[in-house]
């Protein structure tokens, strides 16, 4: 449990003020690797995507309505709105019964302030498309159930709350408030991505298969990939109606669900001896009424990931389902 114990001295990091690299784009200022420099060749003499990567980021999904379509902050501005998030996550209140979020949110990695105001590139306001007719339709009902205000029954309470998924895993790949831990695989025909929030593995086929018929689906969907030249694409269908988005419920919107529709093509590139590039676009004209996209670097951190043993839900649930039925009978 190194890592664990390093993280205390990744708080105390934390408060001081920071001089960090700005990541701008898909590379990090001040950390450009040599114009002599190439990715790595697995013995297939693909990209070598293999290796423990974080996420981790205060970039938002959604740029806040007032920057507009301001794309990237000046280094200030970046500077700024980082130290922001440090003392918000250091400012927890005394009496804010639960854990301590400046010590269970920390890792023994700094965290990277970003030139990015949005992790979403388009449209170019940085926010979700509007949702279409049939998305509108269906956002009632589904933001009542994932916001967890029903306990008619287990099975009506979130995902994250029953210890089953926080929907980080996507696709598309959206960091988690805290554990944003990844471990890449890679075989000549299979690309294994390990999470460790909430220890999902996701399986990418490079063997050339194809989907599966519709009627066949998965809560992250079915993904096959494919190398062109420097870069891994993805191509994920299959959803189902209960994939949310995506990630924490602090950043994203977790009362959106996509529809069987839904279609995911991600892209990975080695950037840099200790970076990734990530993008994505997702296209579900049953959800909303325009294609949009993301984009993030994913980082190099000393492994290994660590279970998730997530339980609180599971001890907690039928206390909760319990206190229901006692309000009911009361006529609360």
């Amino acid at each position: 449990m190194n890592r664990r114990i390093r993280s205390f001295g990744a708080v105390a990091a934390l408060a001081a003020p920071i001089a960090l690299p700005l990541a701008v784009g898909g590379q990090a200022t001040g950390s450009a690797e040599p114009a002599s420099w190439a990715a790595p060749r697995t013995a297939d003499r693909h990209p070598d995507l293999v290796g423990h990567w974080t996420n981790d980021t205060y970039t938002p999904f959604e740029r806040p309505v007032e920057l507009g379509d301001k794309q990237t902050f000046t280094a200030e501005e970046a500077a700024a709105f980082f130290q922001a998030k440090v003392d918000e996550l250091l400012a927890q209140a005394d009496d804010d019964i639960h854990y301590d979020d400046a010590i269970w949110q920390a890792e023994n990695y700094a965290k990277v302030a970003s030139m990015r105001t949005s992790l979403i590139v388009e449209p170019a306001n940085g926010r979700l498309p509007a949702l279409s007719a049939r998305g509108e339709a269906r956002l009632p009902q589904q933001r009542a159930t994932q916001r967890a205000v029903s306990a008619d029954s287990a099975a009506s309470r979130s995902l994250a709350e029953r210890c089953i998924s926080w929907g980080n895993v996507g696709p598309p790949m959206m960091p988690p408030t805290y554990n944003a831990n990844l471990q890449i695989l890679q075989t000549g025909d299979l690309v294994v991505i390990r999470h460790e929030m909430m220890h999902d593995v996701r399986m990418i086929y490079l063997d050339g298969r194809p989907h599966p018929p519709p009627s066949i689906q998965w809560l992250a969907g079915h993904s096959v990939g494919r190398f062109e030249g420097e870069t891994l694409v993805v191509d994920t269908t299959n959803f189902t109606p209960l994939t949310n988005f995506r990630g924490s419920p602090q950043n994203t919107r977790q009362d959106i669900f996509a529809s069987e529709r839904m279609h995911v093509v991600e892209r990975f590139t080695r950037s840099g001896e200790d970076s990734i590039h990530y993008s994505f676009t997702v296209d579900d004209p049953d959800t909303w009424v325009a294609p949009w996209s993301g984009e993030m670097d994913m980082r190099r951190t000393e492994g290994p990931i660590y279970e998730y043993a997530c339980h609180e839900g599971n001890l907690g649930l039928a206390n909760i389902l319990r206190a229901a039925r006692v309000a009911e009978r009361s006529g609360n």
